[in-house]
């Protein structure tokens, strides 16, 4: 059994930055990413903003040396870049000599090439291929193609914009019960028409820049992104003596049940998330340094959020903040996103700004940080919540 689960090695692709040294230099320079859509053929695209990679298909094709008949999804190749720099960061020369695993979050899968390809498959066999790359799992397996994760196991968990905060915790309850040794866990996804017809459907997405816990906040920023990272037991830090970024101390999971969209009112799926993470990591709300919050910056999950941040911290909230008016949210894939940058806080004692913001929420007197912070930290929390009712969150620290 297990004792502890380190980090070992990361890897990410977003609107800010093509790896985890460029995203860190954008976070502490205050540098968006979001723009008008370019890269998807949308009627929407003087109504919405999003944070789209710079990076076109064919040039994921050669950087990841393809042939141009590969059925590649583009979620399957921001998931292969990330994935492959954090086995690099990790020093891991080969991925198969400890039992290692793959859990590897999606919520939108192949949706970007079934939706181009749907109106050819039946009549153009070529076109086929593409639309068997739809399902969430195609783009995990062609990760652990590419990794040479071999007779292990390779899930996909598909739970909305909590997915990969989930892998984050699967990953840790596996090596802590023994059954494997290392797992590479995160999530991925693109952007899509699909996600923004969806979106724009329901009415939350901003048509400027997203602003996350503003009075005025009028919804949020689509990103697409992906981001890994590895977690190892005792056991291999040990017997390889590897450096550790950080440790997964605390995780919680809950569902409140209580709309397919919406959070409720008082955050209650949030507030037992919270809690439970808390729980797991033997901690009290006072050993959190810093909240890397969910915020989305539409009007239900702020209020939500930060209505359970009160229930759980009371007076004594700790600085807090959203990423997303960076990157956008990255659905599935933001908790592995946030990850990464709790435990780039941890490393350098730095809180990021809530950017864009301008206006206090008048529903309480609880205000996000606004600048870059230099403080001590020693842990970090970071929420990740779903369509569904399903929340989740996770704890790092910089001790085990």
């Amino acid at each position: 059994m297990s004792k502890g689960v380190a980090i070992t090695g990361m890897g990410i692709i977003s609107a800010i930055g093509n790896n985890v040294a460029e995203n860190y230099h954008a976070l502490i320079n205050g540098n968006k990413g979001i723009s008008r859509v370019k890269k998807i053929k949308t009627n929407h695209v003087n109504d919405i903003m999003v944070g789209e990679i710079a990076f076109t298909n064919s040039e994921f094709e050669q950087q990841l040396h393809l042939s141009s008949d590969n059925n590649y999804s583009r979620t399957a190749f921001l998931g292969v870049v990330a994935a492959k720099e954090a086995i690099k960061n990790a020093g891991i020369t080969d991925i198969n000599a400890y039992k290692t695993g793959l859990v590897s979050a999606t919520s939108v899968g192949g949706m970007d090439m079934t939706e181009r390809y749907f109106y050819d498959y039946l009549e153009n066999k070529a076109t086929q291929k593409y639309i068997e790359g739809h399902h969430a799992g195609d783009s995990t397996q062609k990760i652990a193609e590419q990794l040479g994760i071999e007779k292990s196991l390779v899930t996909t968990i598909s739970t909305a914009c909590s997915s990969a905060a989930n892998s984050i915790m699967l990953g840790a309850r596996l090596i802590k019960s023994g059954l494997l040794d290392r797992v590479i866990v995160g999530g991925a996804d693109c952007l899509s028409k699909f996600t923004i017809n969806g979106f724009k459907t329901l009415m939350i997405l901003s048509d400027t820049y997203n602003t996350p816990f503003d009075e005025n906040r009028k919804g949020l920023n689509l990103g697409e992104a992906a981001a890994f990272l590895v977690l190892e037991s005792d056991a291999v830090v040990q017997a390889e003596n590897k450096t550790v970024l950080a440790y997964v101390k605390g995780y919680g999971n809950a569902n409140d049940a209580y709309h397919q969209t919406a959070s409720s009112d008082n955050g209650d799926g949030a507030f037992l998330a919270m809690e439970k993470a808390l729980k797991v990591a033997d901690f009290t709300p006072a050993d959190i340094d810093y909240i890397n919050a969910h915020g989305t910056a539409t009007g239900n999950n702020d209020l939500s959020e930060g209505r359970a941040i009160i229930r759980v911290f009371g007076e004594h909230v700790p600085d807090f903040s959203s990423t997303k008016a960076y990157t956008g949210h990255t659905l599935a894939a933001a908790g592995a996103i946030e990850a990464v940058y709790s435990v780039l806080a941890l490393q350098n004692n730095v809180v990021y700004p809530n950017l864009n913001f301008e206006t206090q929420m008048k529903e309480f007197d609880m205000t996000p940080q606004l600048e870059l912070k230099e403080k001590p930290l020693k842990t970090v929390m970071s929420n990740s919540f779903g369509f569904g009712g399903n929340c989740s969150t996770v704890i790092f620290s910089k001790e085990q």
